[in-house]
């Protein structure tokens, strides 16, 4: 893979084809993701787990329950991970597969997610930080067109911090009733694969997918190159 930052897409297209048709993932799916991509698990890793997983299924004799998630893959991701690192120790280096990335299509998106972010309507708290944000996008997108591109993971650190402060904003001036009624939709969604993960990886699963219903409902891009 040419560019590292496709890794939501390649996961997405991969899981698909292994499936056979165009199931649209949901919000825990993309949180699942977040959570691989956040633990360093590399894309072979996902690859081998989904289709552990497919092929498993595929050699039973009676398949009452078709794999409609990738929470259902991920026991098979995590030990596909293990077995990689016991392996190829240190083998795997994002850096090295960010060579290939466009700085044009950088600076589109960057400044794409700018409009986005002034457009959105948010509590004023949240607006304020989100004004901000939009400034320092105009910044980072001038200076990679006026030659002075930082490093695609200094930037990638960059667009975590403000991501970070946006959604820091976003709980703090979101009701009670609101939160309370995302977090029992998270906690709907995850019952079923309680028993394939372990209870740090619920918690994290459980964060990505409340951040990510918020900044939904708010309309508020992800700001991490992963998106592009």
């Amino acid at each position: 893979m040419e560019n590292y930052f496709n890794y939501f897409t390649e996961i997405e297209e991969h899981f698909q084809k292994r499936r056979g048709n165009l199931i649209i993932l949901s919000p825990l799916d993309w949180a699942l993701m977040e959570v691989w991509k956040d633990a360093g698990i590399p894309l072979e890793a996902v690859y081998r787990g989904i289709d552990v997983t497919f092929d498993k299924w595929e050699r039973r004799r009676r398949r009452t329950r078709k794999i409609n998630g990738l929470g259902f893959c991920a026991q098979e991701v995590l030990a596909s991970a293990e077995e990689l690192k016991d392996a190829a120790v240190g083998a795997h280096t994002p850096k090295k597969q960010c060579g290939g990335l466009d700085l044009a299509t950088v600076t589109a998106f960057l400044r794409q997610n700018a409009e986005e972010l002034a457009q959105a309507e948010l509590p004023e708290a949240a607006a304020a930080v989100a004004r901000e944000a939009t400034a320092t996008l105009h910044d980072l997108a001038n200076g990679i067109e006026h030659g002075a591109a930082p490093p695609m993971e200094d930037l990638e650190r960059r667009l975590t911090v403000v991501e970070e402060k946006l959604i820091a904003a976003l709980l703090a001036s979101t009701p009670d009733d609101d939160l309370f009624r995302v977090r029992s939709e998270a906690d709907r969604d995850l019952a079923p694969y309680r028993s394939k993960m372990t209870a740090p990886q619920i918690d994290q699963l459980h964060k990505q997918y409340v951040q990510k219903r918020l900044l939904e409902q708010h309309r508020v891009p992800r700001l991490s190159l992963f998106y592009m």
